[in-house]
């Protein structure tokens, strides 16, 4: 009956977290008539003459409040408040000083020892209680912030594996990517084929390639499809089997014949099946830009589709420089597209450069654009002593030098450089 009636006090008076209560007083006195309030209110309680015995009930058995005395023979309540601070738990209880002094000065000494709260002896129910539920109060607040703090902490512990797992897979995709791009650099006869893929993070959404169904026939492509991450890469790894460098029989831009040997269609067929395929599956919302090339090595004749790309930069042998094509519209935007070719000679010395918008839309430090012009002045400092990927690498690194400081590369950055010689 008497824990019944404990029980409907404790929740008449609402004490929240505070449940168990150590009462810590030299005096059998003090405490008999702190104790008998405290269990009247319905609280468990414990007692200690001293601090050390405090101390030691603690370690096992802690308490939600401490009411300590402050003045006690061998350890203080100050002492006992500081050591009690020092344990280490996960449970923050509260703790209250009695004592006869109200010096502000000895106010501070018992705050910096780790006390919340005083009470001026003699103490009076009352005020006990309204302090007690004020404690109770913070109890219930803090205990909640820990609550929650520890569900933070596990839910961000569920996250950094979740991210590690997601980080392993996108360095597994990388490697993926990049195995579409299995050679960087190729030699023709006398014409060579450069490539640069950089990604602005794990994986990106441009691709970069070549492929010669047989002597003197050539093409090279670069294609930028549309945001960025993973749906960007996989649509790459789809147009990378389209336009496959290794299986002619899976490569739309080529054609059997006689049953003998592959020749390369029309650019502007070539973008036009590529279009096709794109708008006949409903899933798919990306788009892609594109500049796609074949060139007959024996006479220089280039053919080429632009569809939404950047002008492609024709660095001709004697120094003069063209931007070629007339824009078109990307692959997968709209159905029934037709597209425009773009002929041209290339004489031998002559150098063609195709690029995604990573170059032309870099934010330079200065807060402009790059553009068309800058990429020429850039392309005609590196030209006259660098050939291949040094040429690209070059053309890189000064693309990271001119960039805003500090905001890296927000876009992917690739290109194709091609250099040629008469077969």
């Amino acid at each position: 009956m008497a824990e019944v009636s404990q029980a409907n006090a404790r929740a008449e008076l609402d004490f929240g977290a505070i449940q168990k209560v150590l009462v810590v007083d030299d005096s059998r006195l003090q405490r008999r008539i702190l104790v008998a309030s405290l269990k009247k209110w319905g609280f468990e309680v414990l007692e200690a003459d001293s601090g050390e015995a405090a101390l030691n009930m603690c370690t096992t058995d802690p308490p939600d409040l401490v009411v300590s005395d402050w003045i006690m023979p061998g350890m203080s309540g100050l002492e006992f408040c500081r050591s009690f601070r020092a344990m280490d738990s996960d449970q923050y209880s509260y703790f209250i000083l009695l004592t006869s002094k109200s010096e502000k000065q000895e106010v501070a000494r018992g705050l910096d020892a780790g006390a919340d709260d005083f009470l001026i002896k003699p103490l009076e129910a009352d005020e006990l209680r309204a302090r007690i539920s004020a404690g109770a109060r913070i109890l219930d607040m803090q205990r909640e912030l820990s609550e929650k703090n520890r569900m933070i902490e596990t839910a961000l512990d569920e996250l950094k594996l979740a991210h590690d797992a997601i980080d392993k897979d996108l360095m597994q995709a990388r490697k993926i990517q990049e195995s579409l791009v299995p050679e960087l650099m190729r030699d023709f006869g006398g014409s060579r084929v450069s490539m640069l893929l950089k990604p602005c993070g794990h994986i990106g959404g441009d691709l970069v390639g070549m492929f010669s169904p047989g002597v003197n026939r050539l093409g090279f492509y670069s294609i930028d499809v549309s945001g960025h991450g993973i749906t960007s890469a996989m649509m790459t790894a789809r147009l990378g089997g389209y336009l496959s460098s290794s299986h002619f029989d899976q490569n739309l831009a080529m054609e059997k014949r006689f049953d003998k040997f592959y020749a390369l269609l029309p650019p502007e067929q070539v973008a036009e099946t590529l279009n096709s395929r794109l708008m006949a599956d409903a899933g798919v919302e990306e788009y892609f830009t594109m500049v796609y090339a074949i060139i007959d090595l024996r006479n220089g004749h280039l053919k080429m589709v632009q569809a939404g790309h950047p002008h492609p930069l024709l660095l001709r042998g004697d120094g003069g420089t063209q931007f070629l094509g007339e824009g078109g519209l990307p692959i997968g935007l709209l159905p029934d597209v037709t597209f425009q070719r773009t002929e041209t000679y290339m004489k031998p010395g002559d150098k063609l450069l195709l690029y995604s918008d990573g170059f032309t839309e870099c934010s330079l430090a200065d807060g402009t654009l790059l553009e068309e012009d800058g990429l020429r002045a850039m392309a005609l400092d590196c030209a006259p002593d660098r050939s291949g990927t040094e040429f690209l690498d070059d053309m890189f690194w000064r693309l990271t030098q001119a960039m805003a400081p500090g905001n890296g590369m927000d876009d992917d950055v690739s290109a194709v450089f091609f250099e040629y010689d008469k077969a």
